[in-house]
């Protein structure tokens, strides 16, 4: 095998672009709300910030980046996060107001528990445990 056939070299995931409509609401709501570290807000000139997120200790984070030209926020983000405790997270949301599915979904082994969420922009992501 050449060495252009091996794949590339990329070696990890680095972080998930999210679309949102209000950078600071959005931070509030990952920061205060669902408990993420801010782990950058850096001016980018004429208005534009990069502002990055992650779970506690996380590996991977989110950027929470303005809408491109023709995009809007709101989107099906395939983001999967994974909890400790799914049920107590699920309270927990619930109980901050978050808008997340009524019940835990459980179908039994090997398809752990889960619930889906959404952003105050309606994004939406899946909490497994």
């Amino acid at each position: 095998m050449t060495e252009s056939t091996k794949g590339t070299r990329i070696t990890e995931l680095g972080r998930v672009a999210v679309p949102v409509s209000d950078q600071d609401r959005a931070l509030d709501f990952y920061v205060s709300t669902l408990g993420f570290e801010k782990r950058a807000d850096i001016p980018m000139g004429e208005g534009l910030r990069w502002i990055e997120v992650a779970p506690a200790g996380g590996a991977t984070a989110i950027s929470l980046v303005l809408p491109r030209e023709g995009q809007s926020p709101g989107v099906e983000t395939g983001v999967i996060f994974v909890s400790e405790d799914i049920d107590s997270d699920h309270a927990t949301l619930l109980a901050r107001g978050v808008d997340a599915d009524p019940e835990v979904m459980r179908w039994g082994a090997p398809v752990p528990p889960m619930f889906s969420f959404r952003d105050p922009d309606g994004n939406s992501f899946m909490i497994v445990q």
